[in-house]
This record gives structure tokens, sequence and C-alpha cells, in this order.
């Protein structure tokens, strides 16, 4: 007797993708007693969150609370308010502020995912109304071993940065990115990973112990739809094309197209060579969503970032885009665009800064401060080394370096004079104590990631540029992941473009247009309303039709 063929694949849920967007909207629908199927494109879970800082910025959390830092809603409303342009849609800061602490007790229930403060880290604009100078906000995961996912552990992204660090341990965290060796030696030991990879581990735990396991080399084709009703999904895997069913949504947590040359270029405001994210980025659940009907918002912006490029240094098979964080705002350092001008404040927040990498100068009809470069001297060497070069530390051939400051414009292809009088005028600024050219030191955030010897006084970021030789590294604009995607109501449910539900088909993360615009409030200003909006996405995906 011949057995009958099996059926396609069927869930209740199916989620694409396995970020803190697929994982949490996974575990939400799980919980709510849905069968889910979690499908993962490439052959590692985890996506962009698991080489991530993993901050979580979350206004009035438990943590805020429990220590006596004082917030409030209407603070954070204000906050937000003021820094959207308009651009966040009703309802949905409110939605986040609200539901946000909420979303992350229940994790630490549910997933055992524990998060603690990073001490004094400021608010991005800290000084903005509701702003919060003194932190609160951004919010860490604890320590996770790794040993708790068995077979999983080695199937998780790996980021190039030291896994056993937490957020707070690195420069950008208000650490000095290195480890005690006891300490170093401790969480080898026990395989304690900090960051993103501490997100991604208790939600992923989470998903299995649960029997949600993602299914690796499946990359989404496009929805199935069934009676103007979403009610699957067409999954490429080794064997072929399947076809997986869903009875009661789909979930959309694919990522941005920030990888995608011709997204990018129809879609950005300015220019994005070095995203800075996972290569797998490149658009698949924004065509599938266009391709259903969908509306689309928030399409010019994205997590922008400065970054370097080290010839040689390789990540997932190409050129990696390296974070210039800490190093910008160091003493001793400046960035001079292709005038050999200063153009803006370099220790702020690296989000703010791509608005000063896309400036259009509308006589030259020119990207003015592209290409640019971090102008540095001996001194800043011999303190801080720069990345890999340790404190007075040989510079590697890769970094350009002259004996005089003409020299050095004449090597990186900028006027003589302009970057000779930019350097004398930031040197008397530096003299003074105050830069009236661009602010520098004078918001709490510029000096969180400065020369931490020195803070909270401006020297934590004001140097001068004065000891030969002198040294540039050029500067990219990069991103983390773009932040607009398919139109979503406040239940992740994506609207077309007559604004009217697209039945059984949702979106969280960076692959749907971001809740909060344009704004990026701190550090975890992607994750925060990332998690609290996959929750809202998951839960409104598990109930029955």
């Amino acid at each position: 007797m011949t057995a009958a063929p099996a059926g396609p694949p069927r869930f209740d849920v199916v989620v694409l993708g396995t970020g803190a967007a697929g994982l949490v909207a996974a575990l939400a629908a799980a919980e709510q007693g849905a069968s889910v199927g979690l499908f993962e494109k490439t052959d590692r879970v985890g996506g962009t969150t698991a080489i991530s800082g993993g901050g979580c910025w979350v206004p009035c959390n438990a943590q805020m609370a429990a220590s006596g830092i004082a917030d409030s809603r209407d603070d954070a409303l204000r906050y937000l308010a003021s820094l959207s342009f308009g651009h966040i849609r009703p309802g949905f800061a409110e939605a986040f502020v609200d539901d946000g602490p909420r979303v992350f007790r229940w994790l630490e229930s549910a997933a055992g995912l524990r998060m603690k403060m990073v001490s004094g880290y400021p608010d991005y604009h800290p000084e903005r109304p509701g702003g919060k100078p003194g932190g609160g906000r951004t919010l860490e995961p604890e320590l996770f071993s790794f040993r708790q996912l068995a077979d999983w552990a080695d199937r998780v992204v790996a980021g190039h940065r030291n896994r056993h660090l937490m957020l707070s341990d690195t420069t950008l965290g208000g650490g000095t990115g290195h480890l005690d060796q006891q300490v170093q030696a401790r969480r080898e030991a026990e395989d304690l990973r900090g960051c993103g990879a501490a997100l991604v581990g208790p939600l992923l735990k989470a998903c299995l112990d649960r029997a949600v396991e993602p299914v690796p080399a499946s990359r989404a084709q496009d929805v199935v739809i069934d009676d103007g009703r979403v009610a699957g999904v067409v999954v490429e895997q080794p064997g072929g094309a399947v076809v997986v069913r869903a009875t009661r949504g789909v979930v959309l947590a694919t990522g941005g197209f920030e990888w995608d040359p011709e997204l990018v270029r129809g879609f950005l405001r300015g220019p994005m060579t070095s995203p800075a994210s996972v290569p797998a980025n490149v658009g698949d659940g924004l065509l599938i969503a266009m391709r259903a009907g969908a509306a689309l918002d928030n399409m010019p912006q994205a997590w922008w970032v400065p970054v370097i490029e080290i010839p040689g240094d390789v990540a997932f098979g190409r050129q990696r885009a390296t974070l210039l964080n800490r190093e910008r705002t160091l003493p001793r350092s400046i960035i001079v665009n292709k005038l050999g001008r200063r153009f803006t404040n370099e220790a702020a927040n690296y989000n703010g800064l791509g608005g000063a990498l896309h400036q259009l100068d509308a006589m030259r009809f020119d990207y003015v401060n592209l290409p640019c470069w971090l102008v540095f001297d001996a001194g800043y060497l011999a303190r801080y080394g720069f990345r890999a070069v340790p404190p007075a530390g040989q510079a590697p051939a890769w970094m350009t370096q002259a004996g005089s400051l003409g020299k050095l414009a004449a090597a990186i292809g900028v006027p003589a004079d302009a970057l000779t009088q930019t350097v004398t005028r930031w040197n008397a600024n530096v003299e003074s104590g105050d830069d009236p050219d661009f602010h520098r030191g004078r918001s709490a955030y510029d000096l969180w990631s400065g020369d931490a010897a020195a803070r909270p006084r401006v020297q934590a970021t004001l140097g001068p540029i004065d000891e030969p030789p002198y040294y540039a590294v050029q500067v990219r604009s990069g991103t983390l992941g773009t932040s607009g995607g398919p139109r979503t109501d406040l239940q992740g449910r994506v609207l077309d473009t007559r604004g009217q539900v697209i039945a059984g088909l949702f979106a969280a993360g960076n692959v749907a247009a971001a809740p909060t615009g344009m704004a990026y409030g701190g550090a975890g200003g992607t994750l925060g309303p990332i998690i609290t909006f996959a929750y809202r996405a998951g839960m409104a995906a598990s109930q029955p039709n």
C-alpha cells in the first residue's frame, strides 16, 4: 500500500527572517499557541542583530525606575517629536513608549532575556526637549552562555569583535574595548557572549524550547494569495522551490535593502556606498510586499553611520565596512571634506552625521562632503592608537601619512592652504576651550565616547593637531540598515496603497517602515522599537482569522 503524498508544509504563522524581529514575532505567536514556521535565507541565524551592539533604547523602562532615574511618557514623546520632523505616523510613538517596557518585561519572563542599563549612556540628542543627558534609556543584554544552545551555538552569525564583550565593555558603550585576562578567560570557558549575540541567544533558545526551529537556506520568493488573502509563501531551498502554507499569517522580518545597489539608487536620499550589516539584506521582503500591493513609507531613510574600509579586512567574503565611532570623537582629530574644510561636529552621534555627509552644495551641484577624511596627528596615534594599532604603535601602510599638513593635503587631494587654515582655526578654538563653528563638546553625548580619562570635561573631545607626522583615513557613507519599507498599522499588518489591510501579511524590523520614522533616540534606537512592534506583529498574526 502506498502512503498518500504529503501536502505542503502548513503552519498557523510563517515568519521569514531570524534577526530580533523574526525571533520575537515567532516567540510571541508561539506563546499564543500558534504553530510557527521560522525560515532563514542564509545558513546562519541572527541577522544583523547578532553582529550589533545589542543595545535597546526603551524609555520609561523598569531598570530606570528601579534605579531611581526619572522618566515619563510625556518626556519620551516630546523627545521623539523633537527629532521626527513630523514623520512619525500618528499613534506609533505612543504605542512604542507605552508598550516597550511591558514587552521587555515579557521577554524576561518568556525568554529569560535579562537586560541592564548601560550606566550613564546619554540619549543621542540629550539637549532636545525630553532628552536624558544622564542616560538610563539604553539597555543591554546580560551575558548569555551559548552552551545553552547546544548544536545551534555555532549556527549564529558571528561578528568581528571579541564575542565575549558586553556593549558596556566596548568603546561605544563607554568601556575600553578590552577585558581583563581573568575575565576574558572565564567568559571563554563558559562561552558567555555579549552584545547582539546575547540578545539573539535567549530569543533563539526560547523559540527552540517551544519547538520553533529555524529552517536555514530558505529564501522567500513570493507570497501565495488565495481569495484576496496571503495564505503562504514560496521559499527557495537547496532542493528547489517549496510552498509553505500559513493559515493565519506571514510575517516579513527579512531585514532592509542596503545591499542591493538598484534599490539603494532608487530609494535612498543620498550616497551610501558601504553597508555595515549582513550582506543578505537585499530587499527580499520589500519586493514581496511591493508585489502584494503594499504602500511604502520612510523609503529615503536609513540608520546612517560613517565607516572606514581597511584594505584586506574582509567579512562575509567581501570588504568589511568598519564603524567609525570612538576614533572620530577623540581629541587631536577632525574630519575634513574635499575642500579641506570641517563641515560637522565630529563627535555627534553616527546617525546624525548621515545628514552632514549627504549635504548637496547647490552651486557646485555636488555632494561636497564626500569623499572626506579623518585627520589626526602623531600625538593622537601615540595616545590612542587606531583600531588594531595600539597606542604608540606604528602606522600601517594603508594609512595616509605625511610630515606636514601641506604634504598630507596633496596626498589626499585637498587644497593645502584650506587644510592648513582649517587646522590652525581648530587649534585656536581648542586653546579657547570651545568649538564655535560646530559646537563639538557642548553636548553631553559628545563627551561620552571621547577620551574617558578627561570626562566630563571638554578635553575629552577637544585637542590640538600640532605634532607631525600627520595622518588621514578616508571616511565613507555607510548604514546599519535601511529603515523604509511597507507601511503597517500599529499591529504590524501591512497596508495597501488605499490604506487597507492586506489580509494575512505582516511586517516587522528593518523590512518595514520604521515606527519612529527618521528619529533615532539613542543607542539601541533601532532595536528597542523593532522588538516592541515585532511582538505586536507576532501577537496579531497568531490570532485565528
